[in-house]
């Protein structure tokens, strides 16, 4: 058996739309999953001619209709009623079917998943959007299911498939963290070992959605939705990288008045450099920011970004200094300034946006690049600064750890 027990680094505090997630999947369980697993379905409900019709398609016929109703639950109705039928598509059901689970077991697997991933996500989000994306991605995971399976009465429930979007999200935005596994081969082996994120939600991804949605060509699994899997995580994946985008063209609240230019032309690109040149980098911001996204592509060298975005930190401008610091990454991702980067957005997320997982990913980027002595020991004392604010760890890892 292999179960995860937590990620690291996360975030101080209380990751609250995650939590009220958890809250409201346990609630629906015991107040309605429970009470009518265990309540006899009623004869003369209207409901239950319609649900004998499907269940008899997936039942062996000689099981006798009286046997069929008298193992017929409450719930069971309730799920037909409720959940998400491709064939019978209903709005309401694509959300209530996200809250519903068939069994215990059910349950704790998706509850595990969103505790341990979730408060990063959230936290690099926000509530409100992180609440939207969740819901989002729920929603497109059963359409992208609904596809291969468009004639199917059986009901899609669980929340698998918006958790699936979290992940698609985590496996973006922080493929340096580790994921600390309890693994249990009695009497062999009985540890914890912390293993990269990216190749826990890898194989989560490949070998247990990817491969069996192959085999089964898309339909119901053994009662396993892999489309809605496999959907969401793309949902997430995809969300994450038009953010990423979006950010990167995003103009600082202090150059927000600027009209923006979509085209450089000489005169403008040659005034900035020289304006950078000569020291005088309100100017060259001010003419910067004027300029769309894509007119800043290879505007400046790594040495001419790194002083604006320098400056722009150092005169308070946290947003536009981390605009910069992330164009010059995607301008020159290695060589030269290419740590001092990696530094500075690590910085800025981690100090005056609080964001330490996102700054975790930036700091060991610039380890990578085998900087100078002084400039690794800042990327160090950054994942210093990001172990000291940890919370409390589950579980006592085989390997040295993420620090």
């Amino acid at each position: 058996m292999i179960l995860p027990l937590g990620d690291a680094p996360n975030p101080r505090g209380v990751p609250v739309v995650t939590y009220a997630l958890l809250a409201a999947n346990v609630l629906v369980y015991l107040f309605i999953t429970l009470p009518l697993s265990v309540t006899p379905v009623d004869p003369a409900d209207p409901a239950l001619n319609a649900y004998l019709r499907v269940i008899a398609h997936s039942v062996p016929t000689r099981v006798p209709l009286d046997e069929i109703v008298a193992r017929t639950s409450a719930y069971d109705l309730f799920v037909f009623t409720h959940g998400f039928r491709p064939a019978a598509p209903h709005l309401a059901a694509l959300f209530v079917s996200l809250f519903l689970h068939s069994g215990f077991l059910h349950l704790f697997g998706n509850m595990l998943f969103l505790w341990i991933y979730g408060d990063n996500v959230e936290y690099r989000l926000g509530a409100i959007p992180y609440l939207v994306a969740y819901l989002a991605t729920g929603v497109a995971a059963t359409l992208f299911h609904t596809l291969f399976d468009l004639d199917s009465q059986l009901p899609l429930l669980g929340a698998s498939g918006a958790i699936s979007g979290v992940l698609g999200f985590y496996f973006r935005w922080f493929p340096r963290n580790q994921v600390r596994l309890l693994v249990l081969f009695f009497p062999f082996l009985m540890n914890v070992f912390l293993v990269p994120a990216r190749l826990v939600l890898g194989m989560f991804l490949i070998v247990d959605n990817v491969l069996p949605f192959i085999l089964t060509r898309g339909g119901d699994g053994g009662g396993v939705a892999y489309g809605a899997h496999i959907g969401g995580f793309m949902a997430g994946f995809i969300a994450s990288w038009a953010m990423d985008r979006r950010a990167l063209a995003r103009s600082p609240r202090a150059y927000r008045a600027t009209v923006s230019a979509k085209t450089v032309d000489a005169t403008t690109a040659e005034a900035i450099v020289r304006a950078l040149d000569e020291g005088r980098m309100a100017n060259a911001a001010e003419m910067y920011f004027t300029l769309d996204v894509s007119a800043t592509r290879g505007l400046l060298t790594a040495r001419q970004s790194l002083a604006l975005a320098d400056w722009l930190q150092e005169q308070g401008h946290a947003d536009a200094a981390l605009t910069v610091y992330r164009r010059q990454l995607r301008d020159h991702p290695n060589g030269p300034g290419a740590a001092e980067a990696h530094i500075g957005a690590g910085l800025i997320q981690l100090e005056s946006l609080g964001l330490s997982t996102p700054a975790y990913q930036h700091f060991l980027d610039a380890l990578d690049l085998h900087p100078p002595r002084d400039v690794a020991d800042r990327a160090r004392a950054g994942l210093a600064a990001i172990a000291a604010r940890q919370k409390l760890q589950i579980g006592r890892p085989r390997s040295r750890g993420w620090n």
